[in-house]
């Protein structure tokens, strides 16, 4: 029997099953009784899909976005150097390409039993410590400077930063769990949590039809992503092959920023109100200067009194690459809510995660322009921020990491 085997995709029938046993009451057993359905078909469209780890770039940049992510920053323990680090990268790239293979770990919780690979991604990044405590300052890239202050951040120091980064996605909420426990569990003694920050997107056959994600306020967000269909999207999102430094060739760049929504605040405007905000419509997207939601946003139309249809401090005027020197990135988020907070209101929001071959060239020229004037910002609040160097992908017996460690 292959590993693989431990992980299969179960009936309906048996998992109905398994529930209603363990349950051991009348209620179990009706539950049981009206769900099992003897010879139903598996369901394997959603579980069975591998995403796979070794490659030109690392998964989860250009990965469909899935349903269920985890991201986790980590420290370094104090004396813990290069050869802890190899020793780290090198563990974590075989458990990940396994995980994401659909195999269990060696020290499996059958948290994730009975399920595929449900499209389980796994990302390794770097933080500007990381090369502290390796002693390979001169091997650290200048695009890994710390980023500027912004005047709306209000950052909590211990929600940022970190020496290492873990970002998981999977399409199966006990799949994402089951691969966090067990890279935490490969890190123990070497490495320990710093934050760590839960998210979620739609799920894949929500909706009649593939469409683009909604954030917590209601508006499709992601509409202008570069793709890589895009003639520029490499030279946008990854470092080139004659890149500087050398080892982050086919590498990325991650920013990755918690903002809250004041969704109070919104929700009280109009949805007039709030489309005058972003500068498109909620319903389905499509700019205020008519069209469809792929249509391009015409920033020089007037309406009839003269005034511009998308105002000065529309979101979408601001952070558009036309008004930021052709600026942009990928940006690949998860909603999140974490409860209420002593005011009442929900503290959820955003898990802004975007990608670029320099942050200094993407994130950072459309930020200041936000910073600046979006009408966006009276209804959101930056409460965390890290900046990751993410290596190129690991060949087949290769780590994360490793021209750099032993380039």
């Amino acid at each position: 029997m292959t590993e693989i085997s431990r992980r299969r995709l179960l009936t309906t029938a048996g998992t109905a099953g398994a529930a209603g046993l363990a349950l051991g009451t009348a209620g179990g057993a009706l539950a049981h009784a009206a769900t099992t359905t003897r010879g139903a078909p598996a369901l394997t469209s959603l579980g069975s899909t591998t995403v796979a780890f070794h490659g030109t770039h690392q998964p989860g940049i250009t990965t469909p976005a899935q349903t269920h992510g985890h991201l986790v920053a980590l420290d370094l323990a104090p004396g813990a150097g290069r050869r802890q680090a190899v020793e780290l990268l090198r563990g974590w790239s075989g458990l990940a390409a396994r995980l994401m293979a659909g195999e269990a770990p060696d020290d499996d919780t059958s948290v994730a039993r009975d399920a595929g690979p449900s499209s389980l991604t796994v990302t390794i990044g770097l933080g500007h410590g990381f090369f502290d405590a390796t002693d390979l300052v001169d091997a650290r890239p200048t695009a890994l400077d710390p980023l500027p202050a912004f005047s709306n951040d209000a950052l909590d120091p211990d929600r940022s930063d970190g020496d290492l980064w873990l970002q998981i996605g999977a399409d199966d909420a006990l799949v994402a769990f089951g691969a966090l426990r067990a890279l935490q569990r490969a890190a123990a003694g070497t490495a320990a949590v710093r934050w760590q920050m839960t998210g979620f997107n739609r799920s894949p056959g929500a909706t009649a039809r593939p469409m683009t994600n909604r954030n917590l306020m209601g508006q499709v967000d992601g509409t202008n992503n570069p793709g890589p269909a895009d003639d520029d999207f490499d030279e946008r999102v990854f470092v080139p092959a004659d890149g500087d430094p050398a080892w982050m060739a086919g590498g990325s760049y991650a920013v990755v920023r918690r903002i809250r929504m004041l969704l109070d605040d919104w929700e009280r405007r109009t949805v007039g109100e709030q489309e005058r905000v972003i500068g498109r419509r909620k319903s389905d997207g499509a700019p205020l200067t008519g069209g469809e939601e792929t249509t391009p946003v015409d920033l020089e139309a007037v309406d009839d009194d003269g005034r511009p249809v998308i105002g000065a401090n529309a979101h979408v005027r601001v952070s558009a690459p036309e008004t930021n020197g052709g600026a942009a990135m990928l940006r690949r988020p998860f909603s999140f809510h974490d409860g209420f907070r002593g005011d009442g209101g929900p503290d959820a929001g955003l898990l802004f995660v975007c990608w670029q071959a320099d942050p200094l060239r993407g994130f950072v020229p459309v930020q200041r322009k936000l910073d600046r004037g979006d009408a966006l910002s009276e209804f959101v609040r930056h409460e965390a921020s890290a900046l990751f160097a993410v290596p190129g992908g690991a060949a087949e017996g290769e780590y994360v990491g490793q021209r750099l460690l032993e380039g």
